[in-house]
């Protein structure tokens, strides 16, 4: 039985890797951060009693800031392999804190993959980098486009990029960056753009909310089904050698075409409910994000399969049922016909 370490095991992603890894037999062992208030919605359904036979899944508290402890639980859990996403990881946040953000999400990752190196266990080693990385850089953006951050976010994520690749290089670590695009779901935070778009709608349908307000709506984003993505991840640790991936679709659509593709779904016209809130804008934006993911799909053999439309109906369908509206359904059926069988029902309800 592999044993997987996750941080952030609490995201959408954790929790996503947690159910596919636990699918494939793993052992999971993820680190969460102490607090008077549970947030542990999206891996509830995971709960094991320990005290039962059989337990595949287990939480332990650790925090990215604490050098000392990650090295401790490194060294008692000894992981066959690392998926490391917890950070800091909202962009226009990290304007607001960007000595935070550095520090968890930058730093963050050095003390855990300095942890690694100094516990000796010898295991694989998954850095979560972002597609915000490439910043201005003209797309499509490849493993060879030169990087050019436009936050704090996309900064810190560059100084985590290059530690895993010199921790590969110079301590022969099996350490790989999977630079993923914007990927999306049911699980997504909602005051990212993506899902405050969906659960809005769902509200404004349920007369709880009467607008929607959003920023630049000019933005172009390369958006896929985030359980496929969590795919990826384990697809790079368990090739040969270690090395980095772009991870996309190679589609890009505008924040606009998300927004309209949403209430044509849900029978409303979106021009009524959008308005634009320039507080929601950031200081320096990333106007152009499209992947070429093709040496992932020619050595990986990972391909997207869930589309933009579909992405969009299956995030919708699941906020209009969680607010007791009738959907039209669409997003079950989807889920189904691309076998995507591992994740759990109720994003399914």
């Amino acid at each position: 039985m592999k044993c997987a370490l996750i941080t952030g095991i609490t995201g959408q992603d954790g929790s996503y890797l947690a159910d596919f890894l636990l699918s494939k037999g793993y052992e999971i062992h993820g680190i969460i951060r102490r607090s008077s208030s549970l947030n542990r919605a999206r891996i509830d359904h995971l709960y094991q009693d320990t005290h039962q036979p059989g337990v595949r899944f287990f939480l332990h508290y650790g925090d990215l800031a604490d050098s000392e402890q990650l090295t401790d639980l490194i060294y008692n859990v000894k992981p066959d392999e690392i998926y490391h996403l917890g950070a800091q990881s909202h962009v226009r946040v990290s304007f607001d804190l960007p000595e935070y953000t550095s520090n968890i999400t930058g730093l963050g990752t050095t003390r855990i993959i300095e942890a690694l190196r100094r516990s000796k266990v010898g295991a694989r080693f998954y850095q979560a980098s972002s597609s915000e990385m490439f910043g201005a850089a003209a797309p499509p953006q490849s493993e060879s486009t030169p990087f050019h951050p436009r936050s704090p976010y996309a900064a810190a994520k560059v100084y985590a990029y290059w530690m895993a690749r010199n921790y590969r290089e110079g301590y022969n670590l099996f350490a790989c960056n999977g630079i993923l695009f914007n990927h999306e779901s049911p699980r997504r935070g909602e005051t990212f753009v993506t899902r405050k778009i969906t659960r809005t709608l769902a509200r404004i349908k349920s007369g709880k909310e009467k607008f929607l307000y959003l920023g630049n709506l000019d933005a172009k984003r390369d958006w896929g089904f985030a359980p496929e993505y969590v795919e990826a991840m384990w697809m790079i640790l368990q090739q040969d050698a270690p090395d980095d991936y772009v991870i996309g679709t190679g589609e890009s659509h505008s924040v606009r075409e998300f927004v309209v593709e949403s209430f044509a779904y849900a029978g409303l016209d979106w021009e009524k409910y959008v308005k634009i809130d320039p507080k929601y804008c950031r200081p320096t934006e990333v106007d152009f994000l499209r992947s070429d993911a093709s040496k992932a799909r020619s050595r990986l053999r990972w391909q997207p399969r869930v589309s933009f439309q579909e992405l969009v109906r299956i995030m919708i369908d699941y906020d209009l049922k969680a607010e007791g509206l009738a959907s039209p359904g669409e997003g079950c059926k989807i889920l189904a016909r691309k076998n995507l069988r591992w994740i759990k029902e109720y994003d399914r309800s």
